[in-house]
This record gives structure tokens, C-alpha cells and sequence, in this order.
């Protein structure tokens, strides 16, 4: 079967198509047929080299396959299972890419990462949620803000810090949000309350409106602590990056890992169902077919992205 990979660490154009063996699936598994596999930072550093330790540490071999979001349908169950997937029914998976992820025509992964997929979505589109609005959902349950309590948000405009804000309005959670001018109508749309200027002074500006700090900030844009002014003293930061820093004036740094919560199927299935309620919304920049996967990586890497980078496997 066609899978995308790398045998060497180096540029987008490393990426090259692949024929390797169809995998089956063991107890507690599902295969799935993908359809469409999302693109997404972590890709890029697999593909790169910056994992190069996590590789080398579980002792694996390339070539390397990226991909953490997918969406397709059940092609096999192994055995050990529930009932509650059965072969043929659309959905979505989340894995991580080691020992292989999903850029795939195929995958087997434990059926407690594969839930159904949101119904009214095309393949293309649901492959965009698990991975960034599970990270958003870990970091707010991990900063335990309540309804009128105040949150930042920096990198906004991504695809993370899209569903931090549409998932922090859903709980009653007042919103700031760095953007760019362009990205200001587009970031109130998913419920934003205040925006404040892109790569400005991210203090100062969130200051001027919460002159104590505010109760937490969600660092998609990894300024790690150069957030810490910004946040009211005893409050919290959540960083999606490995950061070993600590906090001060009884700040609490949350270090959030999505690895943690692949097999929490009930949390999956709250993202599905919130996606179908239209409190999370899905957003495809753009579809490559699997020759020109390298594009999207190459474009990724160049910045500006609005959505999510979707590799096509569906034919």
C-alpha cells in the first residue's frame, strides 16, 4: 500500500511515496482506510529531524511516517472489541506517528482513538479536529478556568487557537486573542472578545485590558515565559511545546502533551458531538494529493496558515 514517509531527515522534498506492507490489525485494534490525513507541525519535526531523539529512544527505523489527524473509514477490526465500530463506518482517528502515523492509505490503531466521524463533514474537513481542539480542550481543563474568568490567547489565528476560543466561549470564559489586522473579523466571528495586535507588545496590550492579569494564557505562538506579566499573580500558563521553565508569583505552568488523552474516547467523542452542535468549526487552507504533500509542508513551514493542510488519500 502507498504511504508517505522519509528515509532521511531533511526538507519538505525528503517526503517520497512509499509502497509498504499492509498492517493488520491485533487485539483491540481497528484498521482504517484514510481518506484524509491532516498536516500539522509535529509532521514537520518528525520529518526534519527535531525527534530525531524520540526515534531514536523506541528504537526505530525509517523510514518515517507522519501524521497525528485522520479520517476515513473501518476496513478491519481485530479482536477484542466492543461493537461499537463496526467495518464500513465513517470516522476519525488520532495517533501518534511513532512507530507510523497517518500519512497512509491504511492504519491500525486501538479502537479507543477512533470515534465516529462528525456527521454533515467530508472526509477532507473532519480530518482537521482531533488533534488541535483535544490539545485546546487538555490545556483549559488543565488551567480549570471558570465561566467569567479571563483567558489569553497567543497565536490565535491557528488552527489550536481557534478551538481554545470557540472552546473557552462555550464554558463563559472571557477571550483575548493576538491577531494580525487581516485575521481580526475571522477571530470575533469564533467569539473572541478583545483583540490585540499581532507580534506587539503582548503584556502591555493584554494589560491595558486586565490591568491585574489575566487568569491564564494559552501560549499557542510559544513565547513561554515572556507570557508571565500578562497573567495575574497565582494564575496559569498552558505551553504546547516542551518548555522546562518555571513559573513565578505562584504561577502554574501547565505543560500539555495530546498524547496523553489518544485513548480517552469519551473526550473524543465530546469534540464530534460539539462539532456537530457548531461550536467547533472545522477549517480546511488547503487539499494536496500525496505527490505534493511536500508543497503543504513547504508552505506550512513559510507561516501564515488559517486551518489545516489536508493530504488526500481517498483515491
Amino acid at each position: 500500500m502507498r504511504a508517505l514517509g522519509v528515509k532521511t531527515y531533511g526538507g519538505p522534498k525528503n517526503l517520497e511515496l512509499l509502497d509498504v506492507e499492509e498492517p493488520t490489525p491485533g487485539h483491540g485494534e481497528v484498521r482504517v482506510r484514510i481518506h484524509a490525513a491532516a498536516v500539522s507541525p509535529t509532521d514537520l519535526m518528525l520529518r526534519n529531524g527535531e525527534h530525531a531523539a524520540t526515534v531514536s529512544a523506541l528504537d526505530l527505523r525509517p523510514p518515517f511516517i507522519p501524521g497525528m489527524d485522520l479520517a476515513g473509514v473501518v476496513d478491519a477490526l481485530g479482536p477484542g472489541l466492543d461493537g461499537r465500530l463496526k467495518v464500513g463506518d465513517p470516522v476519525v482517528g488520532i495517533v501518534l506517528p511513532f512507530p507510523a502515523g497517518a500519512y497512509a492509505d491504511k492504519i491500525v490503531l486501538p479502537a479507543e482513538s477512533v470515534v465516529a466521524a462528525p456527521a454533515g463533514a467530508d472526509f477532507v474537513a473532519a480530518s482537521t479536529l482531533l488533534m488541535n481542539a483535544a490539545t485546546a480542550r487538555i490545556a483549559l481543563d488543565h488551567m480549570g478556568l471558570a465561566a467569567g474568568q479571563t483567558l489569553a490567547i497567543t497565536g490565535a489565528s491557528g488552527a489550536l487557537g481557534v478551538y481554545a476560543i470557540q472552546l473557552a466561549k462555550a464554558a463563559g470564559i472571557t477571550v483575548i486573542a493576538d491577531a494580525s489586522t487581516d485575521d481580526g473579523d475571522s477571530l470575533r466571528s469564533f467569539g473572541a472578545d478583545h483583540l490585540i495586535p499581532r507580534r506587539g507588545d503582548f503584556v502591555g496590550d493584554v494589560l491595558s485590558i486586565v490591568p491585574d492579569g489575566v487568569d491564564g494564557v494559552l501560549d499557542a505562538a510559544v513565547l513561554n515565559g515572556a507570557t508571565f506579566g500578562a497573567i495575574r499573580d497565582h494564575g496559569h500558563l498552558a505551553v504546547v511545546r516542551a518548555w522546562d521553565g518555571a513559573g513565578e508569583r505562584g504561577i502554574q505552568v501547565h505543560r500539555v502533551y495530546v498524547g496523553s488523552v489518544l485513548k480517552e474516547t469519551a473526550l473524543l467523542q465530546e469534540l464530534v458531538q460539539q462539532t456537530e452542535e457548531g461550536i467547533l468549526t472545522l477549517r480546511v487552507a488547503d487539499v494536496f494529493a500525496p505527490e505534493d504533500a511536500w508543497m503543504a509542508h513547504e508552505q506550512l513551514e513559510a507561516g501564515r496558515v488559517r486551518g489545516r493542510f489536508v493530504i488526500d488519500f481517498s483515491s
